[in-house]
């Protein structure tokens, strides 16, 4: 296990898709360097109210602590008391153009530790898409390239990580996906470290290939304040999604993390209404109906 390769690359991979991002919207990010008091740091990326995205951040972390969260033990409960070290790079991307979609994206890793015992690793990620309108074309990209991410590992391996994409994120209260959904995997550490650092490598590296081709077709759509607002409405189901369910959310605050890097993936903008229901026949409508479902976009 490498834990230093593991990190070099991370970096690598943050400042990589921050130097493409800062490209399409011709703004800079602002690169925040901080300190974890408990153990550990990071550098958070973050682009406020710029060209293209509205808000966009893309942070890296390395954090240590004395014993493992409840967030992290839930599934592993042999793990509990153990000390531990997280390294990762999680995004959240939240263009201005109602017709460009939120984008997602986490690669990490976790080591368990206990004196006399080999630390014990797993490798986690996921990349999905959040569209406000939904377009079939972007959709199969999107799912193509995921698919094309896992293709050198194995034919079966899209298929489960899809599902499992799926079904993570749902928000159970709602009974609605939270968007066309993508890849997800966790607890990885199978067949040995190399291969799976490999898969998380390959998931990382295919992220820009996913998102960037979408966001540059869709974010000079001309649009108007129907569609900026149910921009707005939906960005609340991805509020709280992020606050009620996401594992890693809840991780960050369960080990006293640094609150702006966790919330940085909150939208600079949102709103409820009470009961709201699209009228039938509308393309806000045809977003629930054809997009908010599990489906399979590629063969």
């Amino acid at each position: 296990m490498n834990s230093i390769a593991v990190k070099k690359y991370l970096i690598e991979l943050q400042d990589r898709i921050v130097t493409r991002l800062e490209q399409v919207d011709g703004g800079k990010f602002l690169r925040d360097n901080w300190n974890r008091p408990d153990g550990g740091g990071g550098i958070s990326c973050i682009l406020e109210d710029g060209n293209v995205l509205e808000r966009g951040g893309v942070a890296f972390s390395h954090v240590t602590g004395d014993r493992m969260p409840p967030s992290a033990t839930a599934h592993r409960p042999e793990l509990a008391g153990r000390r531990w070290e997280a390294l990762g790079v999680s995004l959240v991307l939240h263009p201005r153009n109602p017709y460009a979609p939120t984008a997602h994206a986490n690669v990490r890793m976790f080591v368990a530790m206990k004196d006399g015992e080999a630390p014990v690793f797993w490798f986690g990620g996921s990349m999905d898409l959040t569209p406000y309108y939904g377009f079939e074309e972007d959709a199969v990209h999107f799912h193509q390239t995921c698919k094309n991410s896992l293709a050198p590992f194995g034919d079966g391996l899209y298929t489960k990580y899809k599902k499992w994409c799926d079904e993570y994120f749902y928000l159970k209260h709602r009974n609605e996906q939270r968007g066309i959904g993508g890849i997800f995997f966790d607890d990885l550490s199978e067949p040995d470290f190399a291969t799976a650092f490999a898969i998380q490598q390959s998931a990382g590296d295919h992220f820009l290939s996913a998102y960037i081709p979408i966001l540059e077709r869709r974010m000079n759509t001309p649009y108007g304040e129907r569609e900026r607002d149910f921009q707005l409405y939906r960005r609340g189901r991805y509020v709280e999604f992020n606050l009620v369910i996401d594992r890693g959310t809840i991780f960050g605050l369960q080990t006293n993390g640094r609150t702006e890097s966790i919330l940085m993936s909150m939208p600079p903008l949102v709103k409820w209404r009470y009961d709201w229901h699209p009228d039938q026949g509308t393309p806000e409508a045809e977003l629930y109906k054809k997009f908010l479902l599990p489906r399979d976009w590629v063969l």
